[in-house]
């Protein structure tokens, strides 16, 4: 056993037009006629003041969820935009204010939703994320705690704040959102890849670890599209760029030039609704038949070779050990 303890979103103009270009390619992730019932699941969602959390909130609420949609640095007008939709629409959804990297926070803010929900959620979604750009050597201490303490700490200490409760009851979803550049990468995309690299590894790891708990773990890899995301990263890459040396920038000249002269728009065409539609699939899809790995866009999905053969590595390096229960139901084998 001793060997199992062995986007910049802001890409250059090529990268961004190419997946322009595919976004009107075929459609298998928008909704379909009939959407999934989700009467009577708690869900929690991180990161709902804008773009793929936003979204969720709204879609499951008008689904029959009972949702709590959590943002930090309360009150601001995206909270009480939601809790007024909520009023009129009468939905069942809820604002609670959570920043991922405050552990205080994190641990109130799930036992708020836990004491209003009666129990234990019925889904986590861990969908709050930042970026900057630029290559990794001009990416300082600050932008790289930030990154990881948002994108990898976040989730981690969501899930620890969430997991004891579905455990007691044995059962539970947890959603992890990376992205394509999870599993591929691109010059000049900062940390990005990096937190997701490690989200990525951190869900896999989950996913075996709940399977005798009936908890399951589905990590959610969108590529590009036009949230909010490309003009905050946009916003905190011009900051490290303000405070970068000159002997870490003199070696990426015409990589900075680029990032410069990016503007905050990106992402192409396609449609966000991809990807609250691909997850509110997999809630209502049977206990046991849920994928690990959920690839969202309409065009292009580099990672889909590597999910397989990663898949097939695992199977045939632990399929067969004590492990292998746990790694055969995570990979339906």
């Amino acid at each position: 056993m001793t060997d199992l303890t062995r986007r910049t979103l802001l890409a250059s103009a090529a990268a961004t037009g190419a997946i322009a270009a595919t976004a009107a390619v075929a459609q298998s992730d928008k909704v379909e006629a009939a959407p999934p019932d989700l009467s009577g699941k708690a869900i929690l969602i991180t990161g709902c003041s804008s773009g793929f959390g936003r979204l969720m909130a709204e879609s499951f609420a008008r689904k029959g969820a009972r949702v709590f949609a959590t943002m930090r640095n309360l009150p601001r007008p995206e909270a009480d935009e939601l809790r007024e939709l909520a009023k009129n629409e009468k939905l069942d959804l809820r604002v609670i204010e959570i920043d991922v990297t405050d552990d205080a926070m994190v641990a109130s803010g799930v036992a708020e939703a836990e004491r209003i929900n009666g129990g234990a959620l019925d889904v986590l979604v861990n969908n709050a994320g930042i970026s900057t750009a630029g290559p990794i050597e001009i990416q300082d201490m600050q932008a790289t705690h930030l990154l990881f303490d948002t994108n990898v700490y976040g989730p981690h200490r969501m899930a620890r704040a969430a997991l004891p409760a579905m455990r007691a009851r044995k059962s539970g979803q947890i959603f992890n959102v990376t992205s394509q550049l999870g599993r591929v990468m691109v010059p000049g995309f900062g940390q990005y890849s990096p937190t997701k690299f490690a989200l990525e590894a951190l869900s896999e790891q989950m996913a075996y670890e709940l399977v005798p708990h009936n908890i399951e773990v589905t990590i959610i890899e969108p590529g590009g599209y036009p949230t909010e995301i490309w003009a905050n990263a946009n916003r905190m890459s011009m900051k490290l760029l303000d405070r970068a040396e000159e002997k870490h920038t003199s070696g990426y000249t015409a990589m900075i030039a680029q990032m410069r002269q990016v503007g905050g728009n990106g992402g192409g065409t396609t449609d966000p609704m991809d990807v609250p539609n691909a997850i509110a699939r997999i809630i209502a899809m049977p206990p046991g038949t849920r994928p690990l790995r959920k690839p969202v866009h309409p065009g292009p999905k580099p990672q889909i070779p590597i999910n397989e053969v990663c898949a097939k590595v695992q199977l045939e390096w632990l399929g067969e050990s004590p492990y292998g229960p746990m790694i055969r139901a995570v990979h339906k084998a």
